[in-house]
């Protein structure tokens, strides 16, 4: 009888060692590294192909339009690429509560009305939990299947005989393979079942939407080859203050990866937000110093956030700088540019920035926004309501264009915003009459049109 032979593995990157140890060498995590059994292979007789297959031209590879399957959530079919490509991997992770499982048990009931039968594994909650979920939304229909298991040869076989239009697995961190002796979750199990989900998808066409877990880092946990695997990697984010939720995707083999979809969290489960920019400027105090509103663009959206900065006295002998929302390294960055080319002495003051409504804006368009901001807090001038700020900025006070300009206006527009500070690059080939825009070279002229 083989000796089965011991490893112990990185649970963060998949690193196999000989001996524990307490850091790992191959990604520097502290205990990540777990003991896992792994049987010999044994050997076999070496086979011949037989099968026919051979390699074929590009040019006579014959291929249609790929029949995407609308969830029926118009937020989850922008960032998928316009729905669900039949045989995809997707993954999907997000915090514990973020509504991971609640957005995807009413995407079942929109795919089981409007096309066939849906299968639902849950190794996580009972059958009677899930209906009770189901209750709650209003999410039940004849054609949803509910199966409560963790067994993964289980699954394949009940997934080969209902034959769905989708499967989902909740989660892929409770699914193990009884061939293996390693505990669910581990590298080991979550790799090879994966592998054998993505073998399940693309031999019989089917859609199967995977929920990961992730690390107290925000990742999805286990092996980084586990994102490599799948077609599409969704990241559910927000913030547990707030009630809203977005939906961006990290990887996509059918569409962008920069749109993002946002929704709201109710007692009636996840509702979509089609206008976002309504939403975060609408409770925009008047008349008050260090308050902006910055159009952004997210994939092919453009969204108005409002950016809020406050300058205050230090009370010790280093002064804070605490960002929420922004790149804590990109604001201090332009704490220098006015420090040193506009002469305001703000290395001695408090600066604390935040993005309202709990959104993460990390482009550089942001730049000049923050600019005004930080200078309308640390003057005590209130930048008129009207006004809408965006550039880029560089070290030398410069400001530089930016893209999708006439995107980012309109949107402003539509909302009435009439006054616009933009690069004078980005002045060219406009046309708004009926609009006062404002192009400027470097950031004093921005001083001198918010004051």
């Amino acid at each position: 009888m083989a000796k089965k032979k011991r490893r112990y593995i990185c649970q963060e990157c998949g690193y196999e060692a000989l001996k524990w140890s307490g850091k790992c060498t191959g990604c520097n995590s502290w205990n990540t590294l777990v003991e896992e059994i792994i049987n010999p292979k044994k050997k076999k007789k070496e086979l011949s192909v037989t099968a026919d297959v051979k390699a074929q031209k590009i040019n006579d590879i014959k291929i249609g339009l790929e029949n995407r399957k609308e969830t029926g959530i118009s937020e989850l079919d922008r960032v998928l690429g316009g729905g669900i490509v039949p045989g995809s991997l997707i993954l999907i992770g997000g915090d514990p509560g973020i509504g991971k499982s609640t957005l995807l048990l009413q995407t079942s009931y929109n795919i089981s009305k409007k096309y066939d039968k849906v299968l639902y594994i849950s190794g996580e909650e009972s059958e009677r939990q899930i209906k009770l979920r189901a209750d709650r939304l209003g999410t039940i229909d004849s054609n949803i299947y509910i199966l409560a298991e963790t067994n993964l040869l289980s699954i394949i076989e009940n997934a080969k005989d209902l034959k769905p239009d989708l499967v989902i697995i909740d989660s892929i961190q409770t699914i193990y393979n009884p061939n293996l002796e390693s505990s669910p979750g581990s590298v080991s199990q979550v790799r090879d079942s994966t592998n054998r989900l993505m073998q399940l998808a693309k031999k019989n066409n089917i859609p199967i939407f995977i929920v990961g877990h992730v690390t107290k880092n925000g990742s999805i946990a286990g092996p980084k080859v586990l994102e490599h695997m799948v077609d599409t990697v969704l990241y559910f984010e927000g913030d547990r203050h707030y009630s809203y939720r977005i939906l961006r995707a990290v990887k996509n083999r059918f569409g962008s990866t920069n749109e993002i979809g946002i929704f709201e969290m109710k007692q009636g489960g996840l509702e979509e937000i089609l206008n976002p920019s309504q939403m975060f400027v609408s409770e925009r105090p008047s008349n008050v110093s260090g308050s902006v509103v910055i159009p952004c663009v997210e994939g092919s959206r453009p969204i108005l956030v409002e950016l809020q900065a406050l300058v205050s006295s230090a009370n010790f002998g280093t002064p804070s700088r605490m960002t929420t929302g922004v790149d804590h390294k990109r604001v201090s960055l332009l704490l220098a540019v006015l420090e040193k080319k506009l002469g305001l002495h703000i290395q001695g003051q408090d600066v604390y920035i935040n993005v309202v409504g709990g959104f993460q804006v990390d482009e550089p368009a942001v730049d000049l926004g923050l600019i005004a901001a930080i200078a309308s807090s640390f003057r005590d001038i209130a930048i008129p309501k009207e006004f809408v700020v965006i550039g880029e900025v560089g070290l030398a006070g410069e400001v530089r264009a930016i893209s999708q300009i006439e995107k980012r206006i309109n949107e402003a527009s539509k909302l009435g915003f009439s006054e616009f500070i933009i690069p004078k690059g980005n002045l060219e080939d406009l046309n708004y009459p009926d609009l006062k825009i404002h192009g400027v070279k470097n950031v004093y002229q921005v001083l001198d049109l918010i004051s």
